[in-house]
């Protein structure tokens, strides 16, 4: 099944087009030298050619004394101008290492002060060869789809500052008269002596309004009763979008109930090629992959979700600096989980949970306040800006209760709309947050332990529960006299215990601190079974975890292409559970790549054998053995395997229909496969 989706992909689509990485050579300044303020920005795309031509005021204000001032741009394009406010040439020299420009001044521009450069230039953009991020296409100019977006640097930005350096903008694009063009703000168009057409975008409060999605789109297509949506698609994907702009009109509806309204209530669907990125976000725009808008599974149903969530945590509030980027990133999938929550029931949201505590802990070797000086499309920055800021956001709904938790939010939304916003800004607010339970009528949380122990450092507490029973007199019940214990010394947090009686299951909220911590418990029934926090409102370390864990490691490494690297990841999975059906699993499909068959045959029976969990191992393992079975000629025996997974009844990712498709049609590997 995941030969054809790749871990790494949803990773990819969530978070690199929130922060995407800039390399780090010695002509890239540390940290940001000035601010950019606004553009005004006029390119013409060529679809034919693939190439842009271009035109960009850049106003900005020194954040220091400068001599020279470096700035990020696309090694697909060539500066062909430059001047400043007073039209004086400019001498630029190109560093492709790590895709800068750096402009020598003329005379020194003194702390402060503002200037306005304007560049002129042009090139072809034909995708990854020339992207920031090696191997992913950011910007492109092509036929049927032009993709230009912020993170592709087809414009100058300052450097750092990459979704940190909000700014204004006026953009006028001229694209073929067939085509559309979509960005964000106030919209006008015109069409140019030449047949062409010109769309102008006009976005006036500080944010990220850097990308444009041009196309062969038909006119927007809306869902009934929902006017606020609209989802440009290509003939291609037309039957996909009314249904898709109904899936979004539900999310935004959602988010916009639980976080409040969004600087703009109008948000634009566009499709991407395919052969991008899968998920983008804008002001007002959710770019989708196309294969994604036609796609009924979960799993873009998720990639909506996260990308909508991006309005109000990227969009209306960003990160200060890259050390923050759990606060968006990690925000942007609780808000796709809380939808989940909200639309698929608590089981689904518990699911979902275990699998991101495994994403949380998956590098976690540095803390989330110090990550700015990683690579931010390295694994570790992903999971753990994604996943384990997810889980500080989850843990502090813990802690506070709904009804705070959503106050919080909007608080946070509320203060530092259009502002970056920064760690110690989001303990400030969460303390002062009123939180009533039936102890107290509006308390408030000290939080310096919690901050302390997810975001300045690493590691989870792996729990301990020791008790005893004693029977109380005269039909009184039972008495539990236990502690919890961990591992963590500085640790201190509220734990849910869960106690399974012959009669009622009673629930407290224990309060753990340091290493052991005491609990006494009357319950009317004898006590069958104690949990310690049963509903996973905590990250925490457990056996079960840590199979998960190695599976996502392998699954990255196999995403990057260390299948050797993977496979010992797997074992270790194994290791821990030799009747792990998930291990056996993976190890199959990393041998399917390799194109050892046997040992690929031998290890999806293992998961078949194996304990079942999770239950689309079956399906797919039967749907892999046909697989096997029809490269090596073995017709009938695939056809076999192909009946076994229909039995099943489990269409997860489309199972059941590619059974049936290869009950038809044998399966046939293409040479390019690997």
């Amino acid at each position: 099944m995941l030969l054809r989706r790749r871990i790494g992909i949803y990773l990819l689509a969530v978070c690199a087009l929130a922060l995407p990485c800039w390399m780090t050579a010695n002509a890239a300044p540390a940290r940001a030298q000035f601010n950019i303020t606004g553009y005004v920005i006029t390119a013409d795309l060529d679809p034919a050619t693939g190439k842009l031509t271009a035109t960009a005021d850049v106003s900005f204000t020194a954040l220091e004394d400068l001599t020279s001032a470096t700035f990020e741009l696309n090694n697909g394009l060539n500066i062909t101008s430059l001047t400043d406010n007073t039209g004086a040439a400019l001498n630029s020299e190109r560093l492709a290492a790590n895709f800068t420009v750096r402009v020598t001044l003329p005379t020194p521009l003194a702390k402060g002060s503002s200037n306005t450069f304007h560049f002129a230039y042009s090139g072809v953009l034909t995708g990854s060869d020339t992207s920031p991020v090696d191997g992913i296409k950011l910007a492109a100019i092509a036929d049927p789809i032009s993709m230009l977006l912020y993170a592709g640097r087809w414009f100058p930005l300052s450097t750092p500052g990459l979704f940190t350096d909000r700014f204004t903008s006026e953009m006028h694009i001229r694209v073929p008269a067939d085509y559309t063009a979509v960005g964000s703000g106030t919209t006008s168009k015109k069409t140019l002596p030449d047949g062409r057409n010109e769309f102008s975008f006009v976005w006036s409060k500080p944010g990220f309004p850097g990308t444009i999605v041009a196309g062969k789109f038909l006119p927007p297509i809306t869902a009934s009763g929902i006017s606020n949506i609209h989802v440009y698609v290509t003939e291609k994907r037309k039957d996909g979008a009314p249904d898709f702009a109904a899936l979004a009109g539900r999310e935004f509806e959602y988010m916009t109930s639980v976080f409040g309204q969004p600087e703009s209530g109008r948000i634009n669907i566009v499709e991407l090629p395919e052969d991008a990125v899968s998920a983008a976000w804008a002001p007002e725009m959710a770019c989708i992959a196309g294969n994604r808008i036609v796609d009924r599974t979960a799993a873009s149903q998720h990639l909506l979700s996260n990308t909508l969530a991006h309005q109000w945590w990227g969009s209306e509030v960003s990160p200060a600096t890259l050390n923050d980027a759990w606060i968006t990133n990690g925000m942007s999938r609780y808000g796709e989980l809380m939808y989940l929550e909200d639309s698929s029931g608590k089981n689904a949201f518990q699911t979902a949970i275990g699998d991101v505590s495994a994403g949380a802990l998956a590098y976690d070797t540095e803390p989330l306040s110090t990550l700015g000086r990683l690579d931010p499309f390295s694994p570790q920055f992903q999971s753990m800006t994604l996943e384990k800021g997810a889980m500080v956001f989850h843990m502090l709904r813990w802690e506070m209760g709904d009804d705070a938790f959503q106050s919080f939010l909007r608080g946070l939304l509320s203060q530092y709309t259009d502002k970056g916003i920064r760690g110690s800004d989001v303990e400030t607010v969460a303390e002062a947050q009123p939180v009533h339970s039936a102890n107290n009528g509006g308390s408030h949380l000290e939080l310096t332990s919690f901050f302390s122990q997810w975001i300045d450092g690493t590691g989870a507490p792996a729990f301990a529960d020791k008790y005893s029973v004693y029977r109380l007199g005269n039909n009184k019940g039972f008495r539990t006299v236990g502690s919890i214990g961990e591992d963590l010394d500085l640790f201190r947090m509220p734990v849910e215990l869960r106690i399974e009686t012959d009669g009622k299951t009673e629930d407290r909220r224990i309060d753990v601190a340091g290493s052991d911590s005491p609990y006494m418990v009357e319950t009317f029934g004898r006590p069958r079974r104690i949990t310690i926090d049963p509903e996973n409102w905590l990250l925490k370390s457990t056996p079960d975890l840590a199979i998960r864990v190695a599976v996502l490691r392998g699954q990255q490494l196999v995403a990057q292409g260390d299948l050797i690297g993977a496979l010992a990841e797997y074992q270790k999975a194994l290791d821990e559970n030799k009747s792990s059906s998930l291990a056996a699993y993976r190890i199959a499909e990393v041998f399917f790549m390799q194109r050892n068959y046997q040992a690929s045959a031998n290890s999806f029976r293992d998961a078949l054998r194996g304990d079942g969990d999770p239950r689309w191992t079956e399906v797919w393992s039967h749907i892999h053995l046909g697989y096997i079975f029809d490269v090596t000629g073995q017709r009938e025996r695939a056809v076999n395997e192909y009946r076994l997974a229909v039995q099943t009844n489990d269409n997860t990712q489309g199972a059941i229909n590619e059974a049936r498709a290869r009950m038809a049609t044998p399966y046939k590997r293409e040479h390019t496969d690997n």
